[in-house]
């Protein structure tokens, strides 16, 4: 959006993630997001029809409004300060690139699953587990805890990590955000039990809309980092190419299929979430049993894929820049 800076922005806010993760004591954009489509959901459920199609205009409604704020707020706070000075729109520009990645942050929440597990407390390691994924985690066994701990990890690898970079280098820091409301309007009301089956059926759609691309460039990079540390690449994309359809989701399992390949391990498989079951596939092979440290080995894939993403969209985005001289 604003040349070159938008570009050293990405690399600030890169680095800043790594160096920082997600400190609670500062807020973040995403608790307005989520505070914004709590009051909008109010609002627009008393204002529509309690039918389906009012619902799922409902749902429309809301999602535009807020896609539209997330863009445009952004956009036009940083307009007015690149106006100031160049060295303004750099320093704000580089805090939300670091607030839409979540590399750090992701690392540090998934182990704390693998030291609860080392300790032997099985309580202490799903409250840990429960902070990261959505399934119900009461009944979960350690491997089953660990097991949701690197299906998270190969998740957000796209969702919080790569599609993000994807998208700032594209458009910065508004487009970032607007991907950042896309997903969290998606975790709030993209669910198909009521009261959001119908609510919140735009959110998902356009979600898994926004995540196509991104998810299967995710696979692809993830496959790559994974080669380079030294993991099975080869059945990394077997499993790929037989398992990444294997989710209720078009864009899930595209990551989760890499990862389970490369550590030789099955994943997925039947979950509870809010008291209610959910049938899903297992994805992979159980060539081995998970093992704690397999929460670590899936970290340090998702971290060479970050480092190769930021490689790959710093260059494009630099690239572009010379083409048209804007450098």
């Amino acid at each position: 959006m604003f040349g070159k800076w938008s570009l050293f922005a990405l690399l600030a806010g890169a680095v800043i993630d790594i160096a920082v993760g997600d400190p609670h004591s500062i807020p973040h954009p995403v608790v307005l997001m989520g505070k914004l489509i709590s009051a909008l959901e109010k609002l627009l459920r008393k204002a529509f029809p309690k039918t389906e199609r009012g619902e799922k205009a409902a749902g429309g409604v809301l999602w535009t409004m807020v896609a539209a704020a997330a863009f445009a707020v952004p956009a036009v706070i940083l307009f007015l300060l690149y106006k100031v000075t160049p060295w303004f729109g750099f320093a704000a520009e580089s805090v939300m690139c670091w607030q839409c990645l979540a590399a750090r942050s992701l690392r540090d929440e998934s182990m704390k699953v693998k030291y609860a597990l080392d300790t032997g407390d099985i309580e202490a390691s799903r409250r840990a587990v429960s902070m990261i994924v959505g399934r119900d985690t009461a009944s979960l066994d350690e491997k089953a805890v660990a097991r949701a701990a690197v299906e998270t990890v190969a998740e957000n690898a796209s969702d919080g990590v790569i599609a993000p970079l994807m998208f700032l280098a594209i458009g910065g820091g508004p487009l970032g955000m607007l991907y950042k409301a896309v997903n969290t309007m998606d975790s709030m009301l993209g669910y198909v039990e009521p009261p959001y089956k119908h609510f919140g059926f735009f959110p998902a759609k356009l979600d898994d809309l926004f995540n196509f691309i991104p998810a299967r460039l995710s696979a692809v990079i993830m496959l790559s980092g994974g080669a380079l540390l030294g993991f099975d690449a080869k059945n990394g994309l077997r499993i790929f190419r037989r398992d990444r359809y294997k989710h209720a989701s078009p864009n899930s399992a595209q990551t989760e299929s890499v990862m389970a390949g490369l550590l030789g391990l099955r994943l997925a498989g039947d979950a509870y979430y809010h008291g209610a079951l959910h049938k899903k596939e297992f994805i992979g092979d159980p060539v081995r049993e998970i093992e704690n440290t397999d929460i670590t080995r899936a970290n340090r894939i998702m971290f060479a894929a970050a480092g190769l993403s930021l490689i790959v969209f710093a260059g494009l985005r630099l690239i572009i820049l010379v083409l048209t001289h804007a450098l």
